[in-house]
């Protein structure tokens, strides 16, 4: 049974993994037909949205990266006195007037230095900030079709490695704008100075070079779009294997996801190196320039050196500037590559940031209703592209009741719910409360209505403490021990390392299935609101723990307009009212007993779930987890699952 389980847990995560990655790939196919934005427009976008607000700290860091640049200026010039007026003349004067000078030219040079590099880190890491929080606000409020065509792995590449690589831009782009351009200006200007045709001939290399330099700017953006996508693969793989490691496990597929991610992994080796030949031919093309402007000034200038035109400290002063002009210049054209990996990033942050959700509040939305509300389905239908979910799809839940809902996989239970908190709209009829249209209401006034609690009880990766409290700061530590104490979250917390405190790990895997549960149930206890979701809430849980879970699920409910989905008939069997669905509609309702009189779908459910051994194996476990949690059979009267105990038959 366990082999069983696993292969269909396996199955399912398999089936899931596949359609992430081919969803990634298809992201992947798309992207790669966009044509690129215009490379200043991405750079305007950048600073109206993130950069401008940190003009003054960056003119800040402009200012001391132009006195650290020009220095090297500075120190070129210093050549020239130190060959002509020191080692030829050999003056003792000149020899302290210099020293000190390029002492001095150091000292401004290592200070600026250290400011400037302070304050473009402090706009580095706020502007990172700043990005990452604005997706994650942005892809919050995308509705759950965004979010199944853009897979966790690949939202999670976009956030984090994407932004990591404007992040380096910062650096290499302000700091060559600003310290390498005005170090270059300062090294040109002592160049001409000695001699403006020297420096004529020095960059005469330069038009030889426009067109490679096009070309391999143009094949860097390519593949660094390319390796953008392949790391959102890569990191969609990791995210499917970690979640799914039993059944990796239990099936031992190991070596299987291995190959897999290996096969991601050498594609994005391949990419990448091929990103990195594009960045360093953009340097090798400068360094050959250099090579050839240095030939020709040695060719032309020598022959003025060696006829006394020009003295040997006007050509170190020269030759030092023009040394020294070649290594900025290198890191300039090294910026073009910097750049286009950058801006494939920044396109990919800007189509996140500039997704308009399709899920919105009306511009004058109404009021949400007072009290405990009626939920109404009037002729619902909805269809996710070719698929028809709900085929007209009518019923009522009256205020103050427990309507359950149950039917088949696929029958379209599970869909209700997302139409009543407008995670998705239909295509045609009306959802209300309370007489108002669900689409007329502000969506935070709307789910504001809502407490859900359901099989798949998610918990953060915090202590016991926030995930109940969930950042409210306005609750009691009464409140907060009346609520543990109906939530029977009292019942364990004490046995916990820290109490309260305790980590309960990522996903809550530092609790049990029953305890995750017991928590859900204490925030929805804590939010109070007037209609209650229940979604298979105590499908997975054991015998004992369903019996804590439902015996706060009870106290829950009162009072509220409670829907409950339901695979399990025993659990839904005193609720007020049962809808039964098939295939997208509603196609009967009333009671328990009603509907096991009309001899339909739902008596043909408690059949198949209550055949005469199946209510037998039931009744014996149900009634050995009473014994085992209590030690003796509860009162039938006194509890739900006592309730349930007597309406079984008699063995």
């Amino acid at each position: 049974m366990h082999t069983v389980a696993a292969t269909g847990i396996l199955a399912g995560n398999h089936a899931r993994a596949l359609g992430k990655m081919e969803k990634v790939s298809q992201i992947v196919s798309d992207s790669a037909s966009k044509s690129s934005p215009d490379n200043n427009g991405l750079f305007l976008w950048l600073w109206q949205n993130f950069l401008g607000k940190y003009k003054w700290y960056l003119l800040l860091a402009i200012v001391f990266m132009a006195v650290e640049g020009s220095m090297l200026g500075a120190v070129s010039y210093m050549m020239q006195p130190m060959f002509d007026d020191v080692f030829s003349a050999g003056s003792d004067t000149a020899l302290w007037t210099v020293g000190i000078t390029i002492l001095a030219i150091f000292i401004i040079r290592g200070v600026t230095s250290v400011v400037q590099k302070v304050t473009l880190t402090y706009i580095q890491q706020n502007s990172s900030a700043d990005l990452r929080v604005r997706m994650l606000d942005r892809l919050m409020q995308q509705d759950s079709a965004y979010h199944q065509t853009h897979p966790p792995g690949y939202l999670i590449q976009r956030v984090q490695s994407d932004v990591q690589s404007i992040n380096g831009m910062w650096t290499a782009m302000i700091t060559g704008a600003g310290r390498d351009t005005f170090a270059l200006i300062a090294l040109l200007a002592v160049a001409i100075n000695v001699d403006w045709r020297w420096t004529v001939v020095a960059f005469i290399g330069i038009p030889v070079l426009v067109l490679p330099s096009l070309v391999a700017q143009r094949f860097v953006r390519r593949r660094a779009r390319e390796a953008r996508d392949i790391g959102a693969g890569v990191s969609t793989r990791l995210d499917e294997v970690f979640h799914g490691i039993i059944p990796v496990k239990l099936n031992r597929l190991e070596d299987y996801q291995s190959s897999k991610f290996r096969s991601l992994a050498d594609q994005l080796v391949r990419t990448e190196v091929r990103v990195r030949i594009g960045s360093a031919s953009l340097t090798g093309l400068v360094d050959i320039m250099a090579g050839l402007g240095f030939l020709a000034v040695l060719v032309y200038g020598g022959g003025e050196i060696i006829s006394g035109e020009k003295t040997i400290g006007q050509f170190m002063s020269f030759f030092t500037a023009l040394s020294i002009a070649f290594e900025p210049l290198r890191r300039l054209g090294a910026l073009s590559g910097v750049w286009q990996v950058a801006a494939s990033a920044i396109e990919r942050i800007k189509e996140i940031v500039e997704a308009e959700p399709t899920l919105k509040s009306p511009p004058k939305p109404k009021a949400s209703p007072k009290g405990v509300p009626e939920v109404k389905l009037q002729d619902v239908k909805l269809s996710y592209g070719d698929a028809k979910v709900l085929r007209g799809a009518s019923f009522v839940a009256k205020a103050g009741e427990t309507t359950a809902i149950v039917g088949a996989s696929g029958a379209g239970k599970s869909t209700v719910f997302n139409l009543l908190t407008r995670l998705v709209d239909p295509q045609s009829g009306k959802v209300t409360i309370n007489g108002v249209a669900v689409q007329q209401m502000a969506l935070e006034d709307l789910r504001d209505l809502f407490s859900v609690v359901s099989q798949e009880a998610l918990l953060f990766d915090e202590s016991l403490r926030e995930n109940i409290l969930l950042g409210r700061e306005d609750i009691s530590p009464e409140r907060l021990k009346e609520i543990m104490d109906a939530a029977h979250v009292s019942d364990f917390v004490d046995k916990l390392p820290d109490g309260l405190d305790t980590q309960v790990g990522p996903r809550g895997t530092n609790l049990s299935g029953g305890q995750r549960q017991r928590v859900v149930i204490a925030r929805a206890l804590l939010r109070d609101t007037p209609i209650l979701l229940l979604d298979e809430a105590t499908s997975a849980l054991d015998a004992q723990s369903e019996t804590v879970v439902q015996e706060a699920l009870e106290k829950l409910s009162k009072g509220r307009t409670t829907l409950v989905i339901a695979h399990r008939l025993s659990t839904v069997r005193e609720a007020d009212r049962i809808v039964v669905m098939d295939k997208g509609k509603v196609v009967d309702q009333g009671r328990h007993d009603e509907l096991l009189g009309r001899d339909g779908i739902y008596a043909e459910l408690h059949r198949l779930q209550f055949s005469a051994k199946g209510e037998t194996a039931e009744k014996r476990a149900l009634e050995g987890a009473v014994v085992a949690a209590n030690g003796k059979l509860m009162k039938p009267k006194r509890t739900f699952l006592g309730r349930l105990l007597k309406r079984l038959p008699r063995i």
